[in-house]
């Protein structure tokens, strides 16, 4: 029978089926029931920065609109923020009691701020290892490329800093040179990229003329993105990576290993499919493997990324041509 075991982040994992930050990573009860289901890791629900700084200003609003007393706001500030930090760094501590696939907390930062001191709240509780979600929409007319940039380099450097435990960075494919940022990222001491990570998009309702929130839920389809990427970059940077975004079944599972990721995060798939979906994704692996005579996920792991194809090229076509151009039968 196949082996599925792989490391990543160091750590080592029974599978490469994480499941990714969600609200299903948020309790101890569902993170349970998804150890039992057979997932190799969790990304825990991450704190968000934002949240806190939103629950601070309706504090205020409620509580101490009108005082000119700036110890009231530092008060609640403190408060607001220690309040969330306990919630969660006692989640990790009853996790770590009763679970035993790795734990990995993750915090979505906006700046540095007080990140890299929560981070080292998460290690003593005992997280396995730490992810970084720093996206940042480059919406900032006077912000350049570089200026954005930077801000990723500050937070990573703030928090690498404070904690000890392998530390991960989820980022979005917004960059003005995604390779060379990657490849930057991959030595800055960060053991692990997370390619892509999934943004809340708006639509809009043109019945009621409003702003409305897209599609929560990826789709099968979209895991090309995070693949061409892979594909890219794997055999060009030591550090590991981890693939996420439209992976509903064990096919882009195998994908994504042979384009040289370590291990895949699901959410979608979870959300749609229920836990049962992440036996299926293993025995569907494992009969895949012994279909091709493999015995180890390192047997084929990236052995369709850019190092390793006849026609790296064939990763880089942006245009359609190619497959159109001959074609009639469309029409």
């Amino acid at each position: 029978m196949a082996n599925l075991e792989t490391t990543y982040l160091g750590l080592k994992l029974k599978n490469p089926i994480i499941l990714g930050s969600s609200g299903l990573t948020s309790t101890l009860i569902q993170v349970k029931r998804i150890e039992e289901a057979g997932a190799g890791a969790v990304v825990l629900k991450s704190i968000f920065e934002e949240e806190i700084l939103k629950e601070f200003e309706q504090t205020v609003d409620t509580h101490i609109e009108g005082h000119q007393n700036y110890e009231y706001y530092d008060y609640f500030d403190y408060k607001i923020k220690e309040q969330n930090l306990a919630r969660y760094t006692k989640l990790i501590w009853d996790l770590k009691q009763e679970v035993n696939i790795p734990i990995i907390a993750s915090i979505n930062a906006v700046s540095n701020h007080e990140w890299a001191s929560f981070a080292k709240k998460f290690e003593e509780a005992g997280a396995d290892a730490l992810e970084i979600n720093a996206f940042i929409l480059p919406t900032r007319l006077n912000k350049t490329s570089d200026e954005i940039e930077k801000m990723y380099f500050d937070i990573i450097d703030y928090v690498l800093n404070y904690v000890s435990i392998p530390v991960s960075l989820k980022i979005g494919p917004y960059f003005s040179n995604l390779p060379t940022v990657i490849e930057k990222f991959s030595k800055t001491g960060i053991k692990g990229l997370v390619l892509f990570n999934r943004t809340y998009n708006p639509d809009i309702d043109i019945n009621d003329l409003k702003l409305i929130p897209s599609k929560i839920f990826s789709s099968d389809w979209e895991y090309t993105l995070p693949l061409r990427w892979i594909a890219l970059m794997s055999g060009r940077i030591k550090t590991d990576i981890s693939a996420s975004t439209g992976i509903h079944s064990a096919n882009e599972v195998i994908k994504m290993l042979l384009a040289g990721a370590k291990t895949t995060q699901i959410v979608s798939a979870v959300y749609r499919q229920g836990l049962s979906v992440i036996p299926k994704i293993i025995k569907d692996l494992e009969d895949w493997m012994d279909s091709k005579n493999y015995t180890s996920i390192d047997n084929f792991r990236g052995t369709l990324n850019n190092s390793n194809v006849s026609d790296p090229a064939f990763l880089e076509r942006i245009q359609f041509m190619k497959y159109f151009g001959d074609r009639e039968d469309i029409i």
